[in-house]
């Protein structure tokens, strides 16, 4: 008899299939930030040559809180005119905007860690000045595979219990695993809470850090199992 004929009986002999959820809550190790750099002048060179000029004044504020080369990349380049539009005489231009951003990778963040990513972000900042603008956080875990193999484990083992629960109310036991499905994901990146801590009286305001609340995300697997039934 042929494999498949094997199996086809087994099928004609029951099966019972289940579906199991499982999940895995953690707290956030790796922040990305997005800066952004615009800089306006009444040419193009002078517009490009400032972003350049804020962009190392930011790159360089990173590196000596410890940020590494390979964890600051450019995202985004551009220089674009800036008009007015004028009864009678249309659009005329005013002068040049040039944009630079930067996306950083923060990577030790926990409670304990010195500079904090709140302390790296506030002086990116003030090295960078009115210019800078920042472009948000999202939150996420350098060790995804990790985490989403503990949650495929909790997944098996919730299809695997009802599986156990149903064949032995019909009187049977599990036999072979004929099929796994998955279907894993994981939750979005997402922007963290921040509470802004107002500067004392004499303080530069702009120079405080916004502490960073890296809260909880969670990691889910879901899984779909077929048994036969001896």
């Amino acid at each position: 008899m042929s494999k498949q004929k094997d199996v086809d009986k087994k099928r004609s002999d029951g099966t019972v299939t289940t579906f199991g959820q499982g999940s895995v809550r953690a707290t956030p190790d790796l922040m990305r930030v997005t800066l952004s750099i615009e800089t306006r002048a009444s040419k193009v060179a002078l517009a490009y040559g400032q972003a350049g000029e804020r962009v190392t004044a930011v790159s360089s504020a990173l590196r000596g809180n410890g940020v590494t080369d390979a964890d600051i990349a450019t995202s985004g380049l551009s220089v674009r005119t800036e008009t007015v539009w004028t009864e009678g005489q249309g659009n005329r231009i005013t002068g040049y905007l040039a944009t630079a951003d930067l996306t950083v990778a923060l990577r030790d963040i926990d409670a304990g860690a010195f500079p904090g990513p709140a302390t790296i972000i506030a002086d990116a900042v003030e090295a960078g000045g009115d210019d800078v603008r920042l472009g948000g956080l999202v939150l996420t875990f350098a060790d995804q595979a990790g985490l989403l193999a503990r949650a495929r484990d909790a997944a098996w083992d919730n299809a695997l219990a009802k599986a156990e629960q149903y064949a032995a109310r019909a009187g049977r036991s599990l036999g072979a695993v004929l099929e796994i499905t998955e279907n894993a994901a994981s939750a979005p990146p997402f922007a963290p809470k921040m509470r802004a801590m107002p500067a004392p009286v004499g303080e530069v305001a702009f120079a405080a850090a916004v502490p960073v609340e890296l809260g909880e995300s969670e990691i889910s697997a879901s899984v779909r199992a077929t048994w036969t039934l001896d």
